[in-house]
């Protein structure tokens, strides 16, 4: 298991615990008080360090080199029921986006979402979780079929940034990120978006439309990362923990600023401590949700949909 700087209290117990076992183990003594007494510790210094995070600790967080990825998810929450779909039809299939059908419990959706690379030859196959426009495109494509047949969607959000390089742009990224945005703002079926890592610009917006969004209790979604705000305006990535505090894109901040419809709790120490327990308590909350929506009118779907993204920012 990694650590992060501000994990060491943590990593200092659990190494101290791992000596005391050890000791036990050879000098045969018993030494279950001293370990409990530990363990104690252990929790109260998780409390501590997770009840109190900075903005800048919440995006490390969301970058956890074990936090699990969209695949991940998918196949945790439907027990390996999922079935992929490639290709935009037209250019090529894009790794960096994923989708395709999946059964939550008996409830078939479609799903969709940026997966990155757990290692460095995964990390590079997938292009680090920025689509091209193809990616985007495939996208839309799932979420038509997912309209054809009435079926709702769950778009899992983690990326940081949609693919920036030339051959993007020349390709339309710019148009393929705004023509999802346009349509899912209209789609018929019910649309759940769930930031479950990074959610940056509109790489991220470009699957993020829904009826409800989401966002992990230990990630962020901003229109731009703390180090490329922290370049534009100091010109210097040191000043990113400033950036990430004045950025507000914490859950907490976006659901105070009502840009979100509600935060889903990770276990304490953050979804990478327990991935089976973070599908279980995603799972419920889809079901619940796609529950209350999916009998829901069409027309009454897109008119609060639309109602709901028209709201933000105004001002009275």
């Amino acid at each position: 298991m990694d650590y992060l700087d501000f994990e060491k209290p943590i990593k200092d117990i659990l190494d101290q615990i791992e000596k005391v076992r050890a000791l036990e183990s050879e000098s045969e003594v018993d030494m279950s008080d001293k370990i409990k007494e530990l363990e104690k510790k252990l929790d109260k210094s998780r409390k501590d360090i997770y009840k109190n995070l900075t903005a800048w600790q919440v995006v490390q967080l969301s970058r956890h080199p074990q936090r699990p990825y969209t695949l991940a998810y998918i196949q945790g929450m439907t027990d390996g029921h999922f079935i992929e779909l490639h290709g935009d039809r037209n250019v090529k299939d894009d790794k960096a986006m994923v989708g395709g059908w999946g059964l939550l419990d008996e409830e078939p959706v479609m799903f969709i979402g940026q997966q990155k690379g757990v290692n460095t030859k995964m990390r590079q196959y997938r292009n680090f979780g920025m689509a091209n426009p193809e990616g985007y495109r495939k996208a839309l494509r799932l979420m038509k079929m997912a309209e054809k047949f009435n079926r709702p969607v769950v778009t899992l959000i983690d990326t940081p940034g949609a693919f920036p390089g030339l051959e993007a742009e020349e390709r339309g990224q710019g148009e393929a990120i705004a023509r999802n945005i346009y349509e899912m703002s209209k789609l018929k079926v019910p649309i759940i978006c769930v930031i479950i890592g990074e959610g940056a610009s509109g790489g991220a917006l470009g699957i993020g439309v829904g009826d409800q969004v989401l966002m992990l209790e230990n990630t962020w979604y901003s229109v731009i990362s703390p180090e490329n705000c922290s370049t534009i305006l100091w010109r210097s990535w040191d000043y990113k923990e400033q950036a990430a505090e004045a950025l507000k894109l914490t859950a907490k901040d976006m659901f105070g600023n009502k840009l979100i419809d509600g935060i889903i709790k990770e276990p304490m120490g953050g979804a990478h401590t327990n991935p089976t327990e973070m599908f279980g308590i995603l799972k419920e909350e889809l079901l619940s949700h796609i529950s209350k929506l999916k009998n829901t009118e069409p027309d009454k779907l897109i008119a609060k949909r639309m109602a709901k993204f028209e709201r933000m920012g105004v001002t009275k």
